[in-house]
């Protein structure tokens, strides 16, 4: 199978199979955009703002529950306690003033039985995390823009579209999980997003111009419709664009399960799971919704419209298909051709033109005649 993909022998009716992969995406794009609608996303502390405590704790017999009783102590409500690694703490709350995050770094320290000193505090302000919200929106709208200019100038105005579709699809899913996981959104989050978004337009646009390189030479005599031909431009890419995506996937896995999981790096896990999910949702849109779209939407143009209505009348006057009437052809002998008789058979091989001789008859030998010197 891999040989076959490698070599461009493989013919897997994609383009033909649209409805099921428009139902698979539809249903997963429903369930996303639910959980968005519903449970929402949960920002990280960069973009709702907040103040932070990082802290290192001596012994590792404390536990989270004791770390919010010490916080509940001080009266510090909606406060969020992650472990990380074996003896870290991750402390989130709300805006704190200085003299509330005062006290809260002593009780966290007096509860770790650390120095006043080692406990790092970030405080973000709700203004500076709106700031950045709008300007992650501000460069994710500048980057559709720009891939949709780029799309339309490079191929084709309806492959922008149609890569438009793909990358929306990608967002929406990859949102959609972090708001199902309840995972927080974090700047990190943001660019790695942005990065699967390019990586996705890379593999779609490597398909699309396999594409436009295989319905160029189509005219209206041709015996494939657009549709075909989309499908048999897109095995003859399938094997580049699944070999890309497992050597992307490779070193992302092991930066989420080695770096983020057993090592307790959180930054590696925002960051590493964004791209994961992103860059094999990202080649699911590029090969099953892209390229089905894009023939979908071009088969409605009146040159292909008339192209497939002459392949369909041909293929329905014809009863034989065409592959089996040439092997047919190749399989027939010329009548020239001298016949022979099989041995097998007890007969013997007779040169065409020879005159037929009745059964039982002795075979005459002509007598040669010699020349007198």
């Amino acid at each position: 199978m891999m040989r076959q993909m490698q070599g461009g022998e493989t013919h897997f009716n994609i383009v033909g199979n649209w409805k099921r992969w428009f139902a698979i995406s539809g249903v997963l794009v429903v369930i996303c955009l639910g959980s968005l609608v519903v449970k929402r996303i949960n920002p990280g502390l960069e973009f709702r703002g907040g103040t932070a405590f990082t802290v290192e704790a001596a012994s590792r017999n404390v536990s989270v529950s004791d770390v919010r009783a010490a916080l509940t102590k001080i009266d510090i409500g909606n406060e969020t306690v992650q472990k990380q690694g074996s003896r870290g703490f991750l402390i989130e709350t709300e805006h704190l003033d200085p003299k509330e995050q005062g006290k809260a770094t002593d009780a966290i320290a007096g509860l770790l039985d650390v120095k006043r000193s080692e406990v790092n505090v970030t405080d973000v302000g709700p203004k500076w995390g709106a700031q950045i919200t709008a300007k992650a929106v501000r460069a994710l709208i500048i980057f559709l823009i720009v891939v949709v200019i780029y799309m339309a100038i490079r191929l084709e105005p309806k492959m922008a579209g149609a890569g438009m579709i793909a990358l929306l699809h990608d967002m929406i899913i990859t949102a959609g999980i972090y708001s199902l996981s309840g995972l927080e959104v974090t700047p990190s989050t943001v660019i790695a997003l942005l990065t699967i978004l390019g990586y996705s337009l890379y593999d779609t646009v490597v398909i699309f111009d396999r594409v436009k390189d295989r319905t160029a030479s189509l005219s209206a005599a041709g015996r494939i419709t657009y549709s075909e031909a989309s499908n048999e431009a897109l095995n003859h890419v399938l094997i580049r664009s699944l070999n890309t995506s497992m050597t992307a996937l490779l070193p992302v896995g092991s930066l989420l399960f080695v770096g983020s999981i057993l090592l307790g790096a959180k930054t590696l896990q925002e960051l590493a799971l964004a791209l994961f999910i992103g860059i094999a949702v990202g080649t699911y849109s590029s090969i099953f919704v892209a390229t089905p779209a894009l023939a979908l939407w071009k088969e409605r143009d009146p040159r292909w419209a008339t192209l497939r209505a002459r392949v369909t009348a041909r293929a329905s006057s014809d009863p034989v298909p065409a592959s089996r009437v040439a092997s047919s052809a190749a399989e027939v002998r010329p009548t020239s051709a001298p016949a022979t008789v099989s041995a097998a058979a007890g007969g013997s091989s007779t040169p065409s033109g020879s005159s037929n001789r009745p059964k039982g008859q002795p075979q005459r030998r002509k007598k040669k005649k010699k020349r007198r010197r």
